[in-house]
């Protein structure tokens, strides 16, 4: 199996949505983050490609036909290379809710568990591990919190992308367009059914707010048994 599909933009620019219809349209498994954190051997591949090591793509890749958002995004002129035959789908919506959607749902998620806890849970600590040098030290240089700075990155991110795609394989999507340039791009049927529209927001906010609780109880939990062990240990 070989990627038919490279997903450019970046994570929050609806790529959720898309990797629905993609599926929907029959390329699947679609890549996303969503599959990584999911994998322990997804974890290991994008650990070992942010640590400079090479990889096989095709072993990246195992089992899907299409990509779409961080970390595979960032990677999408050597999947281009190694897949020259796929198409590009570059992902964009208005910069400024792009940034707002990021800075309130996935940038503080990924720094949701005390190191103590990530200690206590490998698998966890290697994704953040991923996750930082992939995307917040490697795409925008550790300076996410400079809400300039990651626009820049953001602008120029699509720029470069539409600079150097192949004009003929390349489609620049929003979901608001719905199923009929996605369609026409990918030379498939439209669905009758409406183009999905997943905003997970609300649920990553969620789930921010549910771990860091859970870590502050886990902490007093640890912090009440230490206790009692060590009162009984002198009494």
């Amino acid at each position: 199996m070989t990627l038919q599909v490279i997903g450019a933009g970046f994570g929050r620019t609806g790529t959720t949505s898309l990797k629905a219809a993609l599926e929907q349209l029959g390329f699947s498994k679609c890549h996303h983050m969503d599959e990584v954190m999911k994998s322990g051997a997804q974890i290991r591949f994008w650990l070992a490609l942010s640590n400079g090591d090479e990889v096989v793509w095709d072993d990246v890749f195992e089992g899907f036909q299409a990509s779409c958002d961080w970390p595979s995004s960032q990677y999408w002129e050597q999947l281009h290379h190694h897949y020259p035959d796929a198409k590009i789908i570059l992902t964009v919506r208005d910069e400024s809710r792009w940034y707002e959607s990021v800075l309130k749902t996935i940038y503080p998620a990924t720094f949701l568990l005390p190191m103590w806890l990530e200690w206590l849970v490998p698998p966890l600590a290697r994704l953040n591990r991923m996750i930082v040098a992939i995307v917040w030290d490697g795409v925008f240089g550790g300076r996410f919190e400079d809400r300039e700075h990651a626009l820049r990155i953001y602008r120029d991110h699509i720029a470069r992308v539409k600079a150097t795609a192949p004009s003929d394989q390349l489609l620049v999507f929003e979901a608001k367009d719905g199923w009929a340039p996605l369609c026409n791009f990918l030379n498939v049927p439209v669905p009758e059914n409406d183009y999905p529209h997943l905003n997970d927001a609300v649920q990553i906010r969620s789930m921010v707010v549910a771990v860091r609780t859970f870590g502050w109880l886990s902490l007093a939990g640890l912090v009440g048994g230490l206790g009692t062990l060590l009162v009984r240990w002198l009494s």
